[in-house]
């Protein structure tokens, strides 16, 4: 047996060298972490390479390099790492924008040079035949992962046979310790056919001049689809510099504009997921608008390369059937006047960020460490996000009432609304909606309780003896912001834990629907600008009123529509939501089951998002400014009774439902508000079961997959293999008996231990006779497996052999790496088109300086996206 076991062992560790000498033949070139500043590692213009036969990654890096000043920019080429076929299906990013401007990422046929790095900001550009940008990078954007079946085509025949990196330094005072840049990207290709291969429509302005001081500039662009394929959008990205707001890009058919992104280009400039319900078809617009500020300036700023210029850049990265798809295509003519006095107001609000934000995206890269761009800077719709209950919350006990409303305090505390030992009840009010149980005197209970977030304990309570029927409930940072439905009024309370009204709007138990009365209000939201207040009301009135924050009247407006030949009214615009990174206001129309937002200075219309997995109604949300944009809501019960009650997380700009959640051990009875804090966490208060229920997206089991095994299962074999080796605990006195049989006769020998911890003799002499039968019946038994395990070890040797043996190739320049000759598509170069323009920087827009970003990385041996970050399917396949 040990002699046939040191054969097997010796086989394999041939097998396995054999392998690993064959690989390496393919993968040349080891991988280097390049981790440490100052020490950047000399890299060959051959791509690095790790992965398998099927799929591998490509580490495309920068040399060391040392920009001599500011706004230069540096080209790299590769060759495409093989003569086959292949698909890229992944960007993963090494870059800091400490030190980085922007990467990108093009494919041609001839570049420029093809030793070393040098200044493609010159003359010289990135190629000398035309080129097509495949991936862009900016402001620490997030990796990029592609749909499931759907890839880059490079390589083979699709006329790409070189990758040329190209890097924008802005600032280069951050080379002032002497460092060298190794910043890239790593690829993840397959050899995997996709029956979808993606590309790049960018549309961009030349033109634009932003004047000094001016508050709004717009920049248009907007070219008509000619193709007669369809192309199907995944994915968008936004760039600008310093002076852009907030870009956006639609389709236009028949008049109607239809949102396929919109973003803050100085978010993370990632790919983010695009509208699922747009496709582009023969006779279809693409437009897109940047709107820039000129405040703070002293001078015109005009569009071109440098730092101090401007761009308006508008991504969409989409897929087209294999047959007929186009890998590159633009759009720099300015959209007309006329077409764009219809498009979307939304499309001129600024998405605000936050500097607490800036801040730390400022801080995410790590240009000494490269490490690759954070994964949560756009958020990705296949991420095993869940939200998921926390059983064990609160810890202790908190006594509630009918749960009414919910909010967060700027602590992250959670901050309860509760009734208290009042009931709505059908005799609650009579039909003109006054209240008719006065005489049961205000809820005597603390109808407000902060309660610490983490553990559910009471940290202050109040609301005593104030309220009848609570409803809504908001902060403003300081103070609570709350509606009573009994008594028809708004109320500002003490934050504090004292039991003191600090505001009061409306008359007490008089219903009305003037501009100082209201008819059962149910919610305030709060501008955390200004501190202006929007109050919807009600259950009665069917309006949006807003406040200043002292209490004045300003203005009111009713539902949007999206069809101006049928207007739909509110029906008990139920919940209200602040967005401030937005500057809009989102409603919960209720009974109408639907979402409306409007722009928060003049209350025009936005958005709707309606959802049929709402069944009917919609009784609360919140938001949270994270991955885009995020609506929490929660339903209400149908006419009927049949619908699940839940709650959704909704992509703000796809209106996509990102995740569904819901009790584990009991459900819903109604959901009354929705709350997030800070971290993520979730809250959702229900009238009906008196409770707070608390969910995490603490991230379900990540199953990564490495060679085909989970790594789940290589921790429980590890763990079974560890406890296997463990010798054996001694029998201790007092120990069980365990019964095993034993030996070709199957004879139970029972072991019992003795006070002494002895074994009597006739025992001894029973297992021994039958342990000397026992290596020889195991060894039997071993035979036959043994042979079938040398049998498959022989094969998997001879088809590794024969796999790497199949088209050998010159060692050249390469070796079996090869390259690829032909034509390469068709590209955009912008480098005369500057230089004949007085007044532009042309630095950096030889064929094409414009900027880009990514998305999620996928698992290195998957042979395509498994997991896609975007979840828009491909369309069936044309015959």
């Amino acid at each position: 047996m040990t002699l046939s076991l040191c054969c097997l062992v010796t086989l394999a560790v041939i097998c396995a060298t054999h392998g690993q000498e064959e690989t390496n033949q393919l993968h040349r070139f080891k991988r280097s972490d390049q981790n440490e500043p100052g020490r950047c590692e000399p890299v060959s213009r051959q791509p690095l390479l790790r992965g398998n036969a099927n799929n591998f990654t490509v580490d495309l890096r920068m040399p060391g390099v040392v920009p001599s000043h500011s706004d230069s920019y540096l080209c790299m080429a590769f060759p495409v790492p093989t003569n086959q076929d292949v698909y890229v299906v992944d960007f993963t990013p090494y870059a800091s924008m400490d030190t980085v401007h922007h990467m990108l990422l093009f494919g041609c046929q001839s570049p420029a040079s093809t030793s070393g790095s040098w200044d493609c900001g010159s003359a010289q550009g990135t190629c000398k035949d035309v080129s097509s940008i495949m991936y862009a990078w900016a402001r620490n954007a997030a990796p990029t992962k592609l749909p499931k079946d759907v890839g880059f085509h490079v390589g083979g025949h699709s006329k790409l046979s070189y990758f040329v990196l190209q890097i924008h330094y802005g600032d280069v005072t951050s080379f002032r310790d002497h460092h060298r840049d190794c910043s890239g990207l790593s690829l993840t290709l397959t050899t995997k056919p996709q029956p979808f291969f993606a590309g790049i429509y960018l549309l961009m302005t030349v033109d634009t001049v932003i004047p000094p001081g001016n508050k709004v500039t717009n920049a248009d662009s907007a070219c008509e689809y000619t193709s007669l394929s369809p192309m199907y959008p995944f994915a968008y990205r936004t760039h600008t510099h310093h002076l852009g707001k907030v870009v956006s890009g639609y389709r236009v058919r028949d008049g109607k504009w239809t949102l396929i992104g919109r973003q803050s280009p100085q978010l993370p400039q990632a790919f983010y997921p695009a509208n699922k319900d747009v496709d582009i078809k023969y006779g279809d617009t693409l437009a897109a608008r940047c709107v820039f500020t000129g405040e703070g300036k002293t001078s015109e700023t005009r569009i071109g390369g440098t730092s101090d210029d401007e761009m308006c850049n508008f991504y969409i990265m989409y897929y087209m059937d294999r047959k007929h798809a186009v890998p590159f295509s633009n759009c720099l003519k300015t959209g007309s006047k006329e077409l764009f006095q219809e498009i979307p107001a939304e499309a001129n609000i600024p998405i605000s960020v936050p500097p607490n934000l800036m801040h730390s995206m400022m801080h995410m890269g790590h240009s000494d460490h490269q490490d690759p761009a954070p994964k949560d800077a756009a958020l990705s719709l296949d991420q095993d996000f869940h939200l998921e209950q926390v059983l064990h919350w609160p810890q202790g006990l908190v006594q509630l009432g009918q749960v009414s409303g919910l909010a967060v305090d700027s602590d992250s505390n959670l901050v309860i609304f509760h009734r208290g030992d009042h009931y709505w009840e059908v005799n609650s009010f009579d039909a003109e909606d006054r209240y008719q149980q006065k005489s049961l005197g205000p809820i005597q209970q603390s109808t407000i309780l902060a309660l610490d977030s983490v553990k559910g304990n009471i940290l202050k309570a109040s609301g005593r003896n104030m309220f009848y029927l609570p409803h809504g409930i908001t902060t403003d940072g300081d103070n609570y912001w709350v509606t009573d439905v009994a008594l028809h009024q708004v109320f500002k309370v003490s934050g504090d834990g004292r039991d003191q009204k600090l505001l009061s709007l409306g008359e007490a138990f008089v219903p009305g629907s003037d501009h100082h009365h209201f008819c059962k209000p149910t919610d305030v939201a709060v501008d955390s600008e200004n501190g202006n207040i929007f109050i919807s009301d009600g259950y009665c009135n069917s309006r949006i009123l807003k406040f200043s924050a002292d209490g004045k009247y300003l203005s009111e407006w009713a539902a949007g529509y999206t069809d101006r030949r049928r207007r739909v009214p509110f029906r008990i615009p139920h919940s209200l939501v602040f967005l401030p990174d937005r500057r809009e206001v989102c409603v919960a129309d209720r009974e109408n089951g639907r979402i409306q937002c409007f722009i928060a200075e003049t209350g025009e219309f936005v958005k709707e998002i309606k959802k049929e997995e709402f069944s009917g109604k919609v009784f609360a949300i919140t938001y949270s400014p994270v991955g885009g944009g995020l609506i929490y809501a929660v339903n209400g019960g149908s006419s009927f009774g049949l619908a699940p009650l839940k709650g959704f997380v909704i992509s703000y700009s796809t209106k996509d439902i990102i995740d569904t959640f819901q009790p584990d051990n009991k459900d819903f009875i109604m959901p009354h508000d929705i709350a997030v804090t800070k971290d993520g966490s979730v809250f959702v208060g229900d009238v009906g079961t008196k409770t707070v229920y608390k969910f995490t997206s603490e991230k379900a089991h990540r199953s990564v997959k490495k060679a085909g095994i989970e790594v789940q299962e290589l921790e429980e074999v590890e763990a079974f293999v560890q406890a296997k080796l463990k010798p054996e605990p001694k029998l201790r006195p007092k120990a069980k008996i365990e019964r095993a049989t034993v030996g070709p006769q199957k004879q139970a020998v029972v072991l019992q231990t003795q006070k002494t911890g002895q074994v009597t003799e006739r025992k001894k002499a029973e297992l021994n006779k039958d342990q000397s039968v026992f290596p020889v019946v195991m060894t039997t038994l071993l035979l036959v497996p043994l042979l079938l395990v040398v049998i498959m070890a022989g094969v998997i040797c001879y088809r590794k052999r024969n796999h790497f043996e199949g088209k050998p190739e010159s060692s050249s320049v390469g070796g079996i790496l090869g390259k690829l000759r032909g034509k390469a598509v068709g590209s955009l170069n912008l480098g005369n088109f500057f230089a004949t323009h007085k007044g532009y920087s042309r630095q950096g827009f030889d064929q094409l300086s414009t900027e880009g970003s990514d998305q999620e990385r996928i698992d290195e041996d998957s042979s395509d996206s498994e997991n896609e970050e975007y979840s828009a399917l491909p369309p069936p396949r044309t015959s």
